[in-house]
């Protein structure tokens, strides 16, 4: 979703705006310290939910 060529990011979001998509998420980290590729699936989550507000 952070990808600028994107073009398809409004509807992305709408798929995200209910009570069981990031909003589960209570940026705790658990998911990036566990994760086995190393990735921050926390911060991604934060990301997404900061373009959620903003639009």
């Amino acid at each position: 979703m952070a990808d600028s060529r994107d073009q398809h990011l409004s509807q992305r979001l709408s798929k995200m705006e209910n009570a069981f998509s990031v909003y589960r998420c209570h940026t705790i980290m658990n998911c990036t310290r566990t994760c086995p590729k190393h990735l921050n699936p926390g911060f991604a989550i934060s990301q997404i939910k900061l373009l959620l507000a903003k639009n």
